[in-house]
């Protein structure tokens, strides 16, 4: 099976163009036409994990985070990065990372498989994004029902039209749409030199930005105009399936130290550093895998009794002001079951290749 054919079924759950800015997804070593047949799973691409790779003999590592986040300038080995990259090419190892644009999905995301461990109900979005759509407007001739439908179901067919759950959403309005053709066109309708009128639907759809341009693109294919007539307005509207974390509610209340218990041994931590349990009970939480302090706000404006993540700094608890447990397990614990993730996600769409998830433990921080 190809390199491409592998990352492209991760693609359709958490494309790249999901990612931050500060981010490095996507393919950082290798060629997208590589024969595969065994792929090696891991939270860190680190030298451990490719010599793992050498010795069982896979062409292809996908990690959660991205060996390589800034520009490399030199590749001497001085560093881990360096050596890492180095003895991947010399090998010729491809390394594939697939990091905030999978956590900022709500289905098969990295907080998903979160919340299923902890065992937490009705789970959304805990800061949903904004900003990341636009409205797609095309015309088309009305005089033949068919042409509409093709236009449309090529809309539908191209990623256009997404609501949430919902798809081939669409809006379709009546109209009558005006052109003067000049000399050097070939218009599909009308006569040159005049101006003509034209009986027309409006169809309207939501698009994500980065796609709007390829939608246009695959629409002129099938559409009958010279001059494709159509709009791309940018929306403030918010996406409920893409952002940051996630919250939801365990299947009911349970005693603080009870639920402190059950994360640690449902995420397989050795400790948690919590801020103060100013409550008995706790039933609403939130999560976000890695380094979530940036949402803590949102935590507590969605009233959450608990927010579970990592790499939280001593002065950043107080910031609890005991309306919110702030529950540390660790950056590394928080997101090691990303590893079965990538299994779930590949294991049933791919024929004749063998997932491996990795035997070598890549958290730096040690515990005694």
């Amino acid at each position: 099976m190809k390199l491409r054919e592998i990352t492209q079924i991760l693609e359709q759950v958490a494309p790249l163009f999901y990612q931050e800015s500060y981010d490095n997804s996507g393919l950082i070593t290798g060629n997208n036409e590589l024969e595969v047949s065994k792929v090696l799973l891991c939270l860190d691409c680190l030298e451990s994990i490719v010599d793992e790779a050498i010795e069982k003999g896979c062409k292809l590592i996908i990690a959660h985070h991205p060996i390589v986040f800034s520009g490399l300038k030199k590749l001497n080995g001085k560093n881990y990065i360096e050596r890492v990259i180095i003895k991947a090419i010399k090998n010729d190892i491809a390394i594939y990372a697939c990091h905030t644009n999978l956590d900022n999905v709500l289905k098969n995301g990295v907080n998903q498989k979160i919340a299923e461990k902890i065992g937490l109900e009705n789970i959304q979005i805990l800061s949903p994004m904004a900003n990341r759509m636009s409205k797609l407007i095309v015309y088309c001739p009305s005089d033949k029902l068919e042409i509409v439908e093709k236009v449309r179901e090529n809309l539908f067919a191209n990623g256009g039209g997404h609501i949430s759950d919902y798809s081939n959403c669409s809006f379709n309005l009546e109209g009558k749409g005006t052109y003067l053709p000049g000399e050097s066109t070939n218009p599909a309708y009308g006569d040159k030199g005049k101006t003509n009128f034209m009986d027309e639907t409006k169809i309207e759809v939501i698009v994500m930005n980065q796609e709007a341009n390829r939608i246009v693109t695959e629409v002129n294919k099938v559409h009958p105009y010279e001059e494709v007539a159509y709009e791309i307005i940018p929306m403030a509207n918010v996406n409920k399936q893409l952002g940051a974390g996630i919250i939801g509610d365990l299947k009911e209340g349970m005693e603080t130290e009870k639920f402190l218990s059950h994360l640690k041994s449902s995420m397989k931590t050795e400790c948690i550093r919590h801020t103060n349990i100013h409550k008995e009970k706790v039933i609403k939480i939130a999560v976000c895998g890695g380094s979530g302090s940036f949402l803590l706000d949102a935590a507590k404006g969605n009233k959450a009794d608990v927010f579970v993540t990592g790499d939280y700094k001593y002065h950043q608890f107080f910031d609890a002001e005991d309306k919110i447990i702030i529950a540390d397990i660790g950056h590394y614990e928080s997101e090691q079951f990303t590893i079965e993730l990538f299994e779930d996600i590949l294991k049933d769409k791919i024929s004749g290749v063998e997932l491996i998830k990795t035997i070598v433990n890549t958290n730096p921080v040690n515990y005694c």
